[in-house]
Formats: C-alpha cells, sequence, structure tokens
C-alpha cells in the first residue's frame, strides 16, 4: 500500500497557483472563477492530506460566504473523511471536490492537470 504524505514540488506550485487565482478571483468577487480554482487545486492536491485538507476547509468557507447550506454540509463532511483517504492514496482522480459531485465519483482530468499528475 502506497501512503501520501508530501506533495511534490512541481505540484504544489502548481497548487499554490490555483489557490493565488482563487484569492484573487475571491477578492474580486468573481465567485465562479473562485470556484474553478478550488476545483482545480482540488485536482492537483486532493491526493495529499495536507494539501486536500485545507481544499475542503477552503471550500467549507465559500460555502459559507455564498450561504450555500449544501456546500456547507458537503465539506463538513468531506473534511472529517477527505484527508485519511488521501493518506492511503484512494481517492477519485479528477474529482473536483464540491457537493454538487459523489465524493467517490472519478472525473475527467483537465489536458493540463493530467500532464502535471503524469497519468496516462
Amino acid at each position: 500500500m502506497k501512503f501520501n504524505t508530501k506533495i511534490p514540488k512541481h505540484l504544489k506550485q502548481a497548487y499554490n497557483q490555483e489557490l493565488k487565482q482563487y484569492s484573487f478571483c475571491l477578492e474580486n468577487k468573481q465567485f465562479g472563477n473562485a470556484w474553478y480554482h478550488l476545483e482545480r487545486s482540488h485536482i492537483i492536491g486532493q491526493s495529499y492530506p495536507i494539501e486536500h485538507t485545507y481544499l475542503h476547509w477552503l471550500m467549507l468557507k465559500f460555502g459559507f460566504r455564498q450561504k450555500d447550506t449544501k456546500e456547507v454540509i458537503g465539506q463538513i463532511i468531506r473534511l472529517l473523511v477527505g484527508g485519511w483517504k488521501s493518506f492511503i492514496n484512494h481517492v477519485p482522480l479528477g474529482n473536483t471536490g464540491g457537493a454538487n459531485v459523489p465524493p467517490l465519483k472519478r472525473m475527467p482530468i483537465p489536458n493540463d492537470i493530467e500532464k502535471l499528475l503524469d497519468i496516462k
């Protein structure tokens, strides 16, 4: 069994870039674009417990900010289980992390992120 503990440097850079874009969009009240960048950072970081858990924390805060009860409840559930599933390398690749998709559903990975993850 493979245990994921530390995100590789090139993924951490891409993850952080998406979070910078998220913050920029959030500050400029571009909420749809902000969410888009949270989803992309989730795809990049979901295999690593710290990054994955932090993403769900940001998604929870976003849900509160948008007064989206479904998102808030969905993120609380994901916060409880997401990190340990990352640690044991049991995440559905490509999943965007929002409450609008089933937590265990694999999803298509955007081409640029697929190249970063080096998935065939």
